[in-house]
């Protein structure tokens, strides 16, 4: 018989394989979420292999059914930024808690699973920087690339600054050796050296 988590996991991927928006992984499209949440899993084993149930499923759940809402939804503006990753915090943090309750999980973990989604308690609570630096580790590995293309380099310095501070020394040593050359290259060492 399955375990809660086992459950849990299967719920949150069969939500991210509906994304519409596929990204190509070795020449077969897959739905961009899923992709995220694998990318999200595999660098918390690298980040803290010991993880718990709760922080493994949350770290897997992340951007949960983020495509419903997207940021255009939102005013194009820093302040509509910030509302709109609030409301998606919130969102997915109930919606996984409920997954939870339904596998099997006591109230408990499924509100730890949720508190850990919404970032609580970040820089105190292990667990949630932990998240916090798979997650830069992920939009530096696998989504900066596309951003620096979209922005003009003082935002981009700004951008790398604001996520390199928000990490742990450890997040830092993984990040130094994601391979990265030309522009993305040039734009990490000018941010770490500003």
């Amino acid at each position: 018989m399955s375990s809660p988590y086992d459950k849990a996991l299967a719920e949150i991927d069969a939500a991210h394989a509906l994304d519409p928006k596929k990204t190509s992984i070795d020449g077969k499209d897959v739905p961009y979420e899923l992709h995220y949440a694998q990318k999200m899993t595999e660098y918390l084993k690298s980040r803290a292999p010991e993880a718990s149930e709760p922080l493994r499923l949350a770290i897997r759940a992340q951007h949960f059914r983020r495509w419903e809402v997207p940021r255009s939804s939102y005013p194009m503006t820093r302040i509509g930024y910030h509302a709109w990753r609030t409301f998606l915090k919130k969102r997915q943090a109930e919606r996984v808690e409920k997954i939870c309750r339904e596998c099997g999980y006591p109230a408990e973990v499924s509100e730890r699973v949720a508190a850990l989604i919404r970032k609580e308690d970040l820089k105190e609570d292990e667990e949630t920087q932990a998240l916090e630096d798979v997650a830069c580790l992920v939009f530096l590995d696998d989504q900066f690339e596309q951003f620096e293309k979209e922005h003009d380099e003082d935002k981009i310095i700004k951008i790398l600054q604001k996520t390199w501070g928000k990490m742990t020394e450890q997040g830092h040593e993984l990040a130094l050796k994601i391979p990265m050359s030309g522009r993305p290259q040039e734009l990490v060492q000018k941010a770490l050296a500003g």
